[in-house]
């Protein structure tokens, strides 16, 4: 009778196990059913937001469209091929290089240097002073900044010209943003010194990550301030420079407010950028299928410099 009884009660504890098996089985179908709702929930979003209109811009680019009236005519690649002979386009597209250059200079190993120099101080103090100091122009609005630039590059009564008096260089004097040669680069200025304190911060978080005894190693070793800057400090943070390349590459192609505020394009289009060629295009010259054809070209601008960059990351990540 009790080999009857444990015989009983181990199959009970069997079977209780088995059901318990069934039943973590049915509640992590239910958490993999509800993570898969949520992801398609995500990816309806992303494709209608991102991915929809980045096809129904390219068949508007196909198209002659007039925004008054509704009208829409099919013109195939015609738009492209107009592309190709619009010399303003390449002067935008060349005004774009350039910002991207200056960026990529100035927003990335320019503010990977002073990232590395702040982190370098050892009063607490004066590291936070400084990041502030460096990130209170990100904070500014880019239409509030072109507006205080604008000023600033006035002839004779703006801030610029009104030092240059005051140290006795009056000779330098300038229409920095009347003059076809100099419009650009006053823009561009403007622009890195808005945009460089933003980039300097995000290089002193990934510098922070960066365990400190391998510092302390290199000291001991010898290595000095620039040995460790090259050999530590620049290897370990290598992800974050190529985001900020990509990044930066990306946003130099996507550049409008700071054109349109100073100089709306001019003189003569000589500042115009593909963004700001674009909207004239579109919305001041109500032709919507040109400014679609255009609007690919930044597309493929900035899809070319994000894959190129991971690849050569990924590249350089497995050569490692």
């Amino acid at each position: 009778m009790g080999s009857a009884t444990a015989t009983s009660h181990n199959s009970a504890v069997k079977g209780g196990a088995a059901f318990d098996r069934r039943a973590w089985a049915r509640h992590s179908l239910l958490q993999q059913l509800a993570a898969l709702r949520w992801g398609i929930a995500a990816l309806i979003i992303v494709g209608w937001f991102v991915y929809y209109p980045i096809i129904d811009n390219f068949f508007v680019s196909t198209t002659n469209q007039d925004i008054f009236t509704g009208e829409v005519n099919a013109v195939g690649l015609d738009n492209y091929r107009r592309l190709l002979d619009d010399q303003v386009v390449w002067l935008a597209l060349r005004n774009n290089g350039l910002y991207a250059v200056f960026s990529v200079i100035f927003q990335v190993f320019a503010a990977f240097v002073l990232a590395a120099i702040i982190e370098g101080l050892r009063n607490r103090t004066w590291r936070n002073f400084w990041r502030a100091v460096y990130f209170i122009p990100s904070a500014i609005s880019t239409t509030v900044t072109g507006l205080l630039f604008y000023f600033i590059y006035q002839p004779d009564i703006g801030l610029l010209d009104a030092f240059l008096h005051l140290v006795g260089l009056q000779n330098l004097s300038y229409t920095w943003l009347g003059d076809e040669r100099t419009a650009i680069y006053a823009i561009i200025a403007m622009s890195q010194w808005q945009g460089f304190g933003y980039s300097t911060l995000l290089f002193t978080i990934a510098i922070q990550k960066i365990p400190r005894e391998l510092y302390d190693a290199a000291t001991i070793d010898g290595a000095g301030a620039i040995r460790q800057l090259f050999s530590i400090t620049f290897p370990l943070t290598r992800e974050m420079t190529g985001m900020m390349i990509i990044v930066t590459i990306a946003g130099a192609f996507q550049v409008f407010n700071e054109v349109m505020v100073m100089t709306g394009g001019g003189p003569n289009n000589s500042s115009q950028v593909l963004g700001t060629w674009l909207y004239e295009q579109g919305f001041n010259q109500n032709d919507m299928g040109y400014a679609a054809a255009i609007g690919v070209v930044i597309f493929v601008a900035t899809l070319i410099t994000g894959l190129l960059q991971l690849w050569y990351t990924k590249r350089r990540r497995v050569e490692v």
